[in-house]
């Protein structure tokens, strides 16, 4: 099995999420993804590399020519690649770097999967339709349904669905007697959530524990304004990065985020949430996705351009004072769960193989 996957780290998580199902089922697997994000795989499954970049929103931009220049050289070397493989099924895992792989393996009538992260078609994967036999979606895309289309939900790993609460309060050393607020803004963090973050809790004592994980680029500012401030330090937990994410997830009362992939994994945690979706996402794709959530009352959406200290201060306190409302929200959030999603997938992918092989 040949797993394409590259670009974004969003991209790649459920990518290998589903290689590890099947892995484990007793197919082999080599991925194919950009230089940048070969040290995801290294040492787990083999794999090879496509010199590529995505596009520039704007048509006509300078760096769209190398974009095209790489693209033309990726194709032929996606082909060998394809070739030397020789996979039952490939994989898409999202992102421009699926393009070549899928196109020459379907090209070769090696069946062909994608995965579809968001509550929109990415730019690849509308590209990709003519090539692919089963689209998996993590989210319902109105006109999309089976057989070609098939809602399975975003896999996740194993890991972050063994994600333990009490773990997570051990990792960082919360108090079990006080609520936990998670705030991130993923890999990288994101400004507005943190400056709303700081503003609302660095300031005064807090009756609860925040977790603020601000990205490494914006961890020194952000400890220099609580510094300032004056801040909580026993209850305002500052991180610049945890690789231990799902168990502090787990341990959350309240999670407050963008709604990127981060969503399958808040839901299938049953955790509720304070969404505010990146208002540069492609296709406003984070306001579909958060409008999954908030549309089951599983959270509550705040645009970007109007969170502020003060607005974040008084939701969050306005849910933590209401237990019974914070419950239903994570009742609602466990319903959106797929815990099964990286199961689905596999069994999809197999259902390729048996096809191909009857």
């Amino acid at each position: 099995m040949l797993v394409a996957a590259g670009g974004t780290g969003g991209h790649m998580a459920p990518a290998l999420a589903a290689a590890e199902e099947l892995d484990a089922r007793g197919a082999r697997v080599t991925f194919v993804t950009t230089p940048s994000q070969a040290g995801l795989v290294a040492g787990r499954y083999p794999a090879y590399t496509l010199d590529m970049r995505g596009f520039e929103r704007r048509l006509l931009a300078r760096e769209n020519v190398t974009t095209l220049r790489r693209l033309a050289a990726a194709l032929p070397r996606a082909g060998g690649i394809v070739a030397r493989v020789g996979p039952a099924v490939a994989v898409g895992g999202g992102g421009y770097l699926s393009g070549p792989a899928l196109v020459v393996a379907a090209l070769r009538r090696v069946p062909c999967l994608a995965l579809e992260a968001d509550a929109h078609l990415g730019v690849a994967n509308r590209l990709l339709r003519p090539f692919v036999r089963t689209m998996c979606l993590s989210f319902p895309i109105a006109g999309l349904g089976p057989p070609k289309y098939v809602l399975t939900g975003r896999p996740l790993s194993a890991a972050q669905l063994a994600a333990d609460a009490a773990e997570g309060r051990r990792l960082l050393d919360l108090s079990a007697d006080l609520p936990v607020v998670l705030v991130f803004g993923g890999s990288q963090g994101a400004q507005s959530i943190n400056r709303a973050c700081l503003a609302a809790f660095g300031r005064e004592r807090l009756d609860f524990q925040v977790v603020h994980v601000c990205g490494p680029r914006n961890h020194a500012e952000a400890e220099r304004a609580l510094a300032v401030a004056g801040a909580d330090v026993e209850r305002y937990r500052l991180l610049p990065y945890t690789d231990q994410l799902a168990h502090v997830m787990a341990a959350a009362d309240l999670v407050v985020g963008r709604s990127g992939g981060s969503l399958a994994e808040i839901a299938a945690l049953g955790r509720p949430a304070i969404l505010v979706p990146y208002p540069h996402a492609t296709a406003d794709h984070q306001r579909k996705n958060a409008l999954w959530m908030t549309d089951a009352g599983a959270a509550i959406m705040v645009d970007d351009d109007e969170l502020s200290g003060e607005l974040l201060g008084e939701l969050v306190r306005r849910l933590l004072g209401d237990r019974e409302l914070l419950d239903g929200m994570a009742r609602a959030s466990r319903s959106l769960g797929r815990p099964d999603a990286t199961q689905r997938v596999a069994d999809e992918v197999e259902r390729l193989m048996e096809g191909r092989t009857s």
